[in-house]
């Protein structure tokens, strides 16, 4: 599932089409995805003009200008691309990544410019509708924890998050309620890089004082630089996710721990090896040497 990077790399991508512009025509061409559509879902699109597309945790966010908010999630397989009307474009684009245009399920013609089209072939994804003046209380919103992005998130929140915590400081990363958007691999990736083993208990990374240890410290920077540098390479792309100009992310290319069980540590002078362990149903790649 496309994770904060990926998200954010496709908002980036869609921003200076759809920012400012009028929804000359909405199309929902099937009834639902993941979920049904709300009512009159085109025809409450149709007509609006886009004020601003924003991001929270991994939903994106279409500010309309009649006071309702597009929220739109990717599921597992969901993109967006930018079509100018260039049909041997679009036909290169569909035989390079295997989207064939029945799983166009949503369409938004843009007055004076591209459609922007929604493509899910698994319809993981879903998009629904909300009052703009309600968006932090809705049920999708309103439990999420600080982005791992902004000023908002420090050693302290996370201690505060931690303190009480028994489960393994992986899982607690994981969790939406402390740290909004933050996913599989970019864990897997921080805790590497701060050297904190995925089975660690999460209070153990807070002092009896309920304060942020020298390694909660660590650890706070490198989440936010394995995001930082994961969404100026356009993200992860390790099945379905595409940039909304059709290109793959490529950060995966500088994995250190995800994905690379059986093959040695990175860390200069540890001589480890990467293993893989299930935590919570998801794959967990660390090193046994030198992750504490």
């Amino acid at each position: 599932m496309p994770e904060l990077p990926e998200v954010e790399t496709v908002r980036r991508g869609l921003a200076p089409d759809m920012e400012g512009a009028l929804i000359e025509k909405a199309e929902a061409r099937r009834p639902d995805l993941r979920f049904p559509f709300p009512d009159r879902f085109a025809e409450r699109l149709t007509g609006q003009r886009i004020l601003a597309l924003r991001r929270r945790a991994k939903y994106l966010l279409a500010d309309l200008q009649g006071g309702e908010t597009l929220i739109m999630h990717l599921g597992m397989s969901g993109s967006f691309r930018i079509d100018h009307g260039d049909p041997v474009a679009a036909a290169a684009f569909h035989a390079a990544r295997g989207k064939a245009a029945a799983h166009d399920h949503v369409m938004l013609t843009l007055k004076d410019g591209p459609a922007i089209i929604y493509n899910d072939p698994r319809r993981f994804g879903f998009m629904t509708l909300t009052a703009t003046d309600e968006l932090d209380d809705h049920a999708l919103i309103a439990h999420l924890g600080v982005e791992p992005t902004g000023n908002a998130m420090s050693a302290d929140i996370l201690a505060q998050g931690m303190a009480a915590r028994k489960s393994p400081v992986k899982a607690v990363l994981l969790d939406q309620k402390l740290i909004a958007g933050l996913g599989n691999i970019y864990v897997c990736e921080a805790l590497w890089r701060a050297q904190i083993s995925p089975r660690r208990l999460a209070r153990t990374l807070v002092t009896r004082g309920g304060e942020p240890s020298v390694r909660l410290e660590r650890l706070t920077g490198e989440i936010r630089s394995v995001i930082a540098e994961a969404i100026a390479a356009g993200g992860s792309s390790l099945r379905d996710h595409v940039q909304a100009n059709g290109e793959l992310g490529y950060f995966q290319h500088t994995f250190a721990a995800y994905d690379r069980e059986g093959e040695p540590c990175r860390h200069e002078g540890c001589g480890g090896l990467i293993s893989r362990i299930v935590q919570s149903g998801r794959s967990t790649f660390y090193c046994p040497r030198c992750q504490r």
